[in-house]
């Protein structure tokens, strides 16, 4: 818009006047998912783009569940999208879980690209305000830089002039099982998947860090080293005053009977297995006869 002094200034204007304050919640599903079809994608694709699926919450929480992949092909100056297989895998998440709408679209690779405004443009007809997901699936640094944005327009006056994506905040909140598995995919090559007890005792290592930190920073503040927070002392004050009191030899018990049901599941489990392959052999061997 024009000012008194004849200078011409851009402004920035919300596409929706809530999308200053939006924010996103991830599941760890929809990243293992994104992972997975970044590994399946043809071999002439330099990324993956799909659509995210969820609802929005009643705080305003843009709530991502689910995604799924949607073919395209895109050169340095167009984009082109299977927009009925967009459609048609829509219906078919619709028909499991109604309550799933359009929350977006994802991408792969390390922030935004050009190609990306056309992209969200086409989202943008299908749901209003859409979030934008970018997944780093080459774990640069073995970070995964996960970044939720929206679009804002830049117009000058009436005339809207480009877009502008702006990140949001993005909530990514795992229990240690899901941790676990997604600090393997941070490996780009590995031998195996941890079975329950090397998950097991990759969890209690980083329980014995997070320890070693708190009682580090405990003592830190008791000493005058470092000023005391009183959030942070609220947070563990809380988190202690919620851990059950019970003797130590009562606790031994408590993690020695877990321990044990873990081996008898693992027993059972190798049982079925071997129960299985040799039913399949035997049903093999008698085809044969």
């Amino acid at each position: 818009m024009a000012s008194s002094n004849n200078q011409t200034v851009l402004q920035f204007v919300s596409s929706s006047s809530t999308a200053a304050s939006l924010s996103a919640k991830v599941h760890p599903l929809v990243i293992f998912n994104i992972c997975d079809c970044y590994v399946r994608r043809p071999d002439q694709a330099e990324r993956v783009v799909g659509t995210l699926l969820g609802s929005v919450l009643p705080d305003g929480t843009v709530d991502i569940r689910n995604s799924y992949a949607v073919p395209h092909n895109e050169s340095s100056d167009q984009v082109a999208l299977d927009i009925e297989y967009h459609h048609s895998m829509l219906q078919s998440h619709q028909k499991v879980n109604p309550k799933e709408v359009i929350v977006g679209w994802f991408s792969t690779g390390f922030g935004v690209t050009g190609g990306s405004a056309l992209i969200h443009e086409f989202y943008s007809r299908e749901v209003q305000n859409p979030v934008h997901l970018t997944v780093d699936t080459g774990f640069r640094n073995g970070e995964a830089s996960i970044k939720a944005f929206v679009s804002v327009s830049l117009s000058l006056g009436d005339l809207q002039l480009a877009a502008q994506f702006q990140e949001i905040p993005l909530d990514l909140r795992m229990i240690e099982a899901e941790r676990v598995g997604f600090d393997i995919l941070k490996t780009t090559m590995v031998d195996k998947l941890p079975n329950d007890l090397e998950g097991m005792e990759a969890s209690m290592q980083r329980l014995l860090a997070l320890i070693d930190d708190v009682y580090k920073y405990v003592d830190d503040v008791v000493e005058g080293r470092i000023p005391p927070d009183n959030s942070i002392g609220r947070f563990i004050s809380d988190t202690v005053a919620s851990i059950p009191k019970i003797s130590p030899p009562a606790f031994d018990k408590l993690v020695n009977d877990s321990l044990q049901d873990q081996l008898l599941l693992l027993y059972l489990s190798s049982i079925t297995r071997t129960q299985l392959s040799l039913a399949e052999k035997l049903n093999t061997a008698a085809q044969i006869l």
